[in-house]
């Protein structure tokens, strides 16, 4: 698998000849979008940042698109998605916190999450996380504390921070860092990792850069 941040909350995921799209930035976002083929899009949060299915379809390539919480199974992935709240954009809005098993791993994406309480039904289901992409920016999000906090309680083997730069607050991937005690930790440009790899990991932080 290997994982690419694009800016904001966007990640390409690869695996095989499938690519997975969490949170493509819209055409109408002010962030700056990418363009890329997915065969799956998962938007958590109904706003322009978040999700440009368009961006995130390339020529003749239509993605199967999950736009909320439910249960979900294409290509063997398996994908449950659970209703949270969020704040972005400064109103109250429907958050869906994702957890998707693939190539034997475990990745549970927060979304725009915008509060530290989980859904009691989340709660039950996320165990045995390995990859944990959390927010950190604050401002309708949950900030660096309670991004961090709420990740050592998740327990996962590898945490990857997003919503920050140039979406969240400016300093908040330093106070993360700072947070998590991994303040030597160096950006890399992709994460490429296997089920094996993740032996011996806890709460490990990985920065991508975008």
């Amino acid at each position: 698998m290997v994982i690419s941040y694009l800016g904001g909350e966007c990640f390409k995921v690869s695996f095989g000849d499938t690519t997975l799209a969490f949170n493509p930035i819209g055409k109408d976002s002010q962030l700056k979008a990418a363009k890329f083929g997915s065969d799956i899009v998962l938007v958590s949060l109904d706003n322009q940042d978040f999700n440009g299915v368009d961006n995130a379809t390339f020529g003749d390539r239509e993605p199967f698109v999950v736009r909320g919480p439910g249960e979900y199974e294409v290509r063997e992935i398996t994908i449950k998605g659970f209703g949270s709240s969020s704040k972005y954009g400064g109103k109250e809005g429907l958050n869906s916190i994702y957890f998707v098993t693939l190539e034997g791993m475990n990745l549970c994406f927060l979304g725009a999450l915008g509060t530290p309480d989980l859904p009691q039904e989340a709660k039950q289901e996320l165990e045995d996380v390995d990859i944990l992409f959390v927010p950190i920016g604050g401002d309708g999000v949950l900030d660096h504390a309670a991004a961090y906090k709420l990740a050592v309680k998740l327990e996962p083997h590898v945490i990857i921070p997003m919503h920050y730069g140039d979406i969240g607050g400016k300093d908040s991937l330093k106070q993360f860092l700072k947070e998590a005690g991994a303040e030597g930790v160096k950006a890399e440009d992709k994460l490429t990792i296997k089920k094996k790899d993740l032996e011996g990991k806890e709460a490990d932080v990985v920065v991508l850069s975008h």
